[in-house]
């Protein structure tokens, strides 16, 4: 299987996530990157869009519904929204969507932290595979695996991102 240049996937996301953000008006807006690809993503747009806008980092681990099967996989990461979510509109940033429970779990926490005005769920993949009634607003490309085969998402020491595919 081929699959697609994260880079190329990224500038798509970008933009339309400056779209978003011109539509609602930077001051009214966040970003929110879900450790650790989603920080990733979120890192590099921050640095493409050059606009002053709110943002931050959540580690939604323990607000899984599957915690007790999963446990954790890495040390987990602090959580940092500094800045108030009332009535933001909130750009929610992911690398893989897979069963929306990453996402159900971010949107716990985020709302710990007060209601915002929106949610936008982007993504760089959608693998197919929701077991939710949630999905991604903003996607840079469908991928449909099957349920042994997963994308990791890398970043090598300059930064660059890395997809592959592997099979469990």
């Amino acid at each position: 299987m081929q699959l697609p240049d994260p880079e190329a996937l990224l500038t798509d996301i970008t933009a339309r996530i400056q779209a978003q953000l011109a539509a609602n008006g930077p001051s009214n807006s966040a970003l929110v990157g879900i450790h650790s690809g989603g920080v990733w993503l979120m890192q590099r747009i921050l640095k493409s869009i050059k606009q002053d806008v709110a943002y931050g980092t959540l580690d939604a681990a323990l607000y899984r519904d599957d915690y007790a099967q999963r446990g954790l996989k890495a040390e987990p990461k602090p959580s940092q929204i500094p800045f108030d979510v009332q009535d933001k509109h909130i750009i929610l940033i992911d690398d893989i969507f897979y069963t929306g429970r990453t996402t159900r779990a971010a949107m716990n926490e985020l709302f710990d932290y007060g209601r915002p005005a929106s949610v936008t769920l982007a993504v760089l993949i959608n693998r197919g595979g929701a077991e939710l009634p949630i999905l991604p607003n903003i996607v840079g490309a469908e991928i449909l695996l099957k349920p042994h085969q997963s994308l990791q998402l890398s970043q090598d020491t300059k930064g660059k991102l890395h997809l592959s595919l592997e099979t469990n």
